[in-house]
């Protein structure tokens, strides 16, 4: 089961049984076809959609989705993750976080931040361009800036540290 919350209004229930997706507890129809790593064409009830996944994050589970041109955020939360806020755990979870390393080898586009700048959860901080996609690395913790390891048009490898906190 998986709960997923899309722009921070609407609350939607999936699940997979048998190889049928349910939304709702509701069989749902559909077919797609996979345009590229990151694109689909998906046919439901007659309609087609072209969906593209824009960014994710994998740590927050959330994604950034383009259906036919609109833009939504997603969030989604699993039966271990429910598990985790039923006991009071998600919270104890967070962790303190010292630098940001680059997920993947890439180029930096453009560094959104500088040293001694303070920023929040969530914040952009850089925009790394990989495999012809622009993904932007966000803050995964409130803190400030001790020092930005990279600069503007610098190709950099996997795991290599950018930002220091």
């Amino acid at each position: 089961m998986y709960k997923v919350k899309v722009d921070n209004k609407h609350d939607f229930n999936f699940e997979k049984t048998q190889g049928v997706w349910q939304l709702e507890g509701k069989d749902i129809a559909f077919d797609m076809i996979e345009l590229g790593k990151t694109s689909f064409h998906v046919i439901k009830d007659n309609k087609s959609y072209t969906v593209e996944i824009v960014n994710h994050n994998v740590a927050e589970k959330s994604f950034q989705i383009k259906v036919n041109q609109t833009i939504y955020n997603l969030t989604v939360k699993d039966k271990y993750d429910e598990l985790l806020h039923q006991l009071g755990l998600d919270k104890a979870m967070v962790s303190k976080v010292s630098n940001i390393k680059a997920p993947m080898p890439g180029l930096v586009l453009n560094i959104l931040v500088e040293d001694g700048q303070e920023i929040k959860k969530g914040d952009a901080l850089i925009v790394l361009e990989a495999m012809k996609m622009e993904n932007i690395l966000k803050s995964p913790t409130d803190g400030k800036v001790k020092k930005v390891a990279v600069k503007k048009g610098v190709a950099v490898e996997k795991g290599q540290i950018l930002i220091e906190f």
